[in-house]
């Protein structure tokens, strides 16, 4: 019998939270599709998983038999192609560099052209994250370095140098009353409806709805979306606004929104992020090298 490890990662969600909408939502997939699932996989192994109840999901005993064996054997799964992933990069002489949005901005272009430079035989290959894994893949051993937003959950467990700090924008529905303003304060945003990302993000959600700077006034959410695209269509359409990097107003302009400057927020930074283990990877250092050489701020010369 074959099972598809998304089925099981599915199990594992409803497993652990007890209930299929807090499942749904930390998966980012809808309630009736979820339920579909974990009935595939019932079916597939002809077994009852979960007894459902006004309390939630309760496993049956071979359902427990399951829960108790799925996160091992998913954690063993995910090392095995996070290895073979890095093994062929290796072999294809490949440095992956995972990135969120615009990644360091214009410098972008120039890291990778230095690297290329310092590593004629090695080339770089961007993979872009949604925000629903604010580490681009970093986390998961999908890439050797990332180029992130901070603060990230999990910064802490990594090493992270600082390459540039911008300061935030409000991004507006062009028809929004507000958008004829040259300077928005923030406090004036308090009660408008938010663009967030997913729940899961945690600290990178509520970073960039400025949950410390509303002086206890919770936000309010009218859409979630995980990618750029949803982001920009949201906003758009009228579903809410969103604080963004000043740089968001060249790297995403489009009809329909306008960007302004807002007061009462931190600026947002640009950092590169590794995992302790590559300290002592020459390509990943390399990478970081390139990346302060080339993003970060220099300092003012004298006279």
């Amino acid at each position: 019998m074959d099972v598809d490890t998304r089925l099981l990662r599915y199990f594992a969600a409803v497993a652990q939270e007890g209930n299929l909408t807090r499942a749904a939502e930390r998966l980012y997939v809808s309630q009736p599709a979820l339920t579909k699932q974990i009935k595939q996989l019932e079916n597939l192994l002809g077994d009852r998983l979960f007894v459902r109840s006004r309390a939630g999901m309760a496993l049956t005993e071979p359902g427990q038999a399951l829960a108790e064996r799925v996160p091992a054997l998913l954690a063993e799964w995910d090392r095995t192609v996070r290895e073979t992933e890095a093994a062929a990069g290796r072999a294809a002489r490949v440095l992956r560099v995972g990135f969120l949005a615009s990644g360091a901005n214009e410098a972008t272009q120039q890291i990778i052209a230095a690297f290329s430079r310092c590593r004629p035989d090695w080339r770089v290959a961007m993979r872009q994250a949604a925000w629903s894994d604010p580490t681009a893949g970093l986390t998961g051993g999908a890439v050797d370095v990332s180029l992130l937003r901070l603060p990230f959950p999990g910064q802490e467990t990594l090493r992270v140098e600082e390459l540039l700090t911008e300061p935030r924008c409000v991004a507006l529905p062009a028809a929004h009353p507000l958008a004829s303003r040259d300077v928005i304060p923030f406090k004036e945003l308090w009660d408008e409806p938010f663009v967030a990302a997913p729940l899961g993000t945690g600290r990178w959600r509520d970073y960039w709805l400025a949950t410390d700077e509303r002086e206890g006034h919770p936000p309010r959410i009218g859409a979630v979306t995980d990618q750029p695209d949803d982001w920009l269509n949201a906003i758009a359409n009228g579903y809410g606004i969103a604080l963004a990097p000043q740089s968001a107003a060249r790297f995403y302009a489009r009809p329909g929104i306008v960007y302004r400057p807002v007061t009462g927020v931190s600026p947002s930074q640009v950092g590169v992020a590794w995992a302790p283990s590559a300290d002592a990877n020459p390509l990943v250092q390399d990478f970081v090298r390139c990346c302060l050489d080339h993003a970060s701020p220099r300092p003012a010369e004298p006279g």
